[in-house]
Formats: structure tokens, sequence, C-alpha cells
């Protein structure tokens, strides 16, 4: 694994300018960057390029059942839905 790439990755995921992308992106960073595959983490690097206006709503709009986003971006779009509503979801 490269590990200055998943550095720099993880920089740009906590260093948003929204605030609400930071708390979203920078824990799924931390945690599960290791985890992809050279495939997904190059599909990550394209999700870090879109603006967070736009990332925003295709993420916590999924937490809610919908479906927007870019085709090539969904898996990875729920990946990231799911892992913030157990983080940040209700206890039970």
């Amino acid at each position: 694994m490269d590990e200055a790439r998943l550095k720099r990755l993880r920089m740009r995921s906590w260093r948003r300018g929204m605030k609400e992308m930071d708390l979203i992106l920078g824990p799924f960073s931390d945690t599960e960057l290791e985890k992809l595959d050279a495939d997904d983490l190059d599909l990550y690097e394209t999700l870090l390029g879109e603006n967070d206006q736009d990332l925003y709503p295709w993420i916590t709009a999924r937490m809610s059942g919908e479906n927007p986003g870019p085709d090539a971006l969904i898996g990875l779009l729920d990946r990231i839905s799911e892992f913030a509503i157990g983080r940040l979801g209700p206890k039970s």
C-alpha cells in the first residue's frame, strides 16, 4: 500500500472546505481507506475532486434511501453513507 498516497487522501478528506464533509469523509478515510483496493482508491480520489456542494447531498440523500449521484460513484457513495450512518446514526 502506498502510504504517501493514503496520507494525501486522508488530508484531502479532512480539509474539504465544508465542515460537514470533513466530518463525513475524514473518519471514513481514517478507518476505511486501507481496506480499499487500487481501483476503489482511484475512484475515491475521483470523488474527492467533486465539489462539496454536490457531494454532501449525494451522501446524505442516500441515508434516506434516495439514489442521487453519478453512476460511477454509486457503490462508493453507498459505502461512505453506510459508514456515516453507523458512526453518526441513532444508537439503540
